[in-house]
C-alpha cells in the first residue's frame, strides 16, 4: 500500500508538503489504548499518486468503490480531494485500512455538496441529516475538514465525517459529541478536561469526529480530538496528562510513556509537538484513547505547509 514516497530519502525540507504535519512530513504514528491488546496505525499521505488511489486489491468493498468519484474533479469538484491511508493493527486480530479525504482546500458549498451525495449512496441520507441539524445547532464555528471509510466489507465498516473546531471550549465539543447517538456526555468532559489541564478552552483547532454505520438513522459514536501542543507547555506535560487519563479510564499508562519517551528526540523535558494529538470515543468503552504522534522531521521554517 505504500506509495513510491516511502523509499526516497527524507532530506531537509518535504519535497511535496503535506497536510499531515505542521512541517510537512507525509505520516503519522498512532495507538489506541483500549483493550487488552494496544492498536497500532500507521497513516501516510499518498501525495498524489495515480496509482495510490485503491487501498486493496481484493475486490469491491462496502464503501470504497461507490464513493471514490464524488470527491474527484470527475464529479465537478474544484480539485481531486487529497487521499491519506491508514493501516490498523490489533493483535491477533487482522489489519485494517481506512482511507480519508481531505475536503480543506475546497469551498464549502463544494464540502458539502461531496459529503452529501456520498453519505446518499451508502444510505445514510437521514443519519447524516440528523447529524448535520445537531452539529449545526451547537454553539460556535467549525468547518468539515475530511471524509473517511473504513475500507472493509464487514457489517461493521464504519463512514466518518471530521469538523475542525474554531475557537471551542470543552463543553461546545461536548455538545458537538452528543450528535452520536452512544456519548457518555460527562465522562467525555472529565477527559476533555484532564487533558487541557483543568482549562475551559479546547486549544487550537480541536477536531470532532462523527462515526456512521449502516442500518443507523443516527450518527454512531463521537471521538474528540484535542492538540496537546496548544493545550500544555511541551511534551513532558502532554504526556503527564494524557497518562492520568489513562490511569483515570483503567489503563496502565506505562507502555504509552515508554512509548513517547523512545520517539522524542531528546528528553521529553525538551521537546514539543511530537505528541500532537490525543482522542476520546466516548461511547461505553472505557480508556478508547488514542495517542497521535508526529514527529519533528523539518525544521518549521523550511515548511510552507497551511494547516488553516
Amino acid at each position: 500500500m505504500l506509495p513510491s514516497w516511502s523509499g526516497d530519502a527524507i532530506g531537509l525540507k518535504p519535497a511535496q508538503p503535506s497536510y499531515v504535519a505542521g512541517d510537512g512530513f507525509p505520516a503519522e504514528l498512532s495507538v489506541n489504548w483500549s483493550g487488552d491488546h494496544p492498536e497500532l496505525r500507521v497513516l501516510f499521505d499518498t501525495l498524489g499518486e495515480e496509482d495510490a488511489d485503491s487501498p486493496v486489491d481484493t475486490g469491491e468493498t462496502r464503501y470504497w468503490g461507490r464513493i471514490h468519484e464524488l470527491f474527484t474533479t470527475l464529479a465537478g469538484r474544484p480539485s481531486t480531494a487529497p487521499l491519506w491511508h491508514s493501516l490498523a493493527w490489533r493483535p491477533p486480530a487482522r489489519v485494517v485500512h481506512k482511507s480519508y479525504f481531505g475536503l480543506y482546500e475546497w469551498p464549502p458549498a463544494h464540502r458539502y455538496a461531496a459529503v452529501g451525495e456520498a453519505m446518499d449512496r451508502l444510505g445514510l441520507t437521514i443519519a447524516w441529516d440528523d447529524a448535520r441539524r445537531r452539529v449545526e445547532s451547537a454553539d460556535g464555528e467549525r468547518e468539515i475538514e475530511f471524509f473517511a471509510v473504513d475500507v472493509a466489507d464487514g457489517a461493521d465498516a464504519r463512514v466518518k465525517i471530521y469538523y475542525r473546531n474554531h475557537g471551542a471550549d470543552v463543553a461546545e465539543l461536548n455538545r458537538v459529541a452528543a450528535a452520536a447517538g452512544r456519548h457518555d456526555a460527562e465522562s467525555a468532559l472529565t477527559a476533555y478536561r484532564t487533558l487541557a489541564g483543568g482549562a475551559e478552552s479546547a486549544g487550537e483547532a480541536a477536531l470532532s469526529c462523527l462515526a456512521f454505520r449502516s442500518g443507523l438513522d443516527r450518527a454512531a459514536e463521537a471521538t474528540t480530538y484535542l492538540r496537546l501542543p496548544s493545550l500544555a507547555a511541551g511534551d513532558a506535560e502532554a504526556v503527564d496528562r494524557t497518562a492520568a487519563l489513562l490511569r483515570g479510564e483503567g489503563v496502565d499508562p506505562g507502555r504509552f510513556r515508554a512509548l513517547a519517551a523512545a520517539l522524542a528526540p531528546g528528553p521529553l523535558e525538551e521537546s514539543r509537538g511530537l505528541l500532537e494529538l490525543v482522542s476520546h470515543r466516548a461511547a461505553g468503552r472505557r480508556g478508547d484513547i488514542t495517542t497521535y504522534f508526529r514527529f519533528p522531521v523539518y525544521d518549521q521554517t523550511l515548511a510552507t505547509v497551511e494547516l488553516g
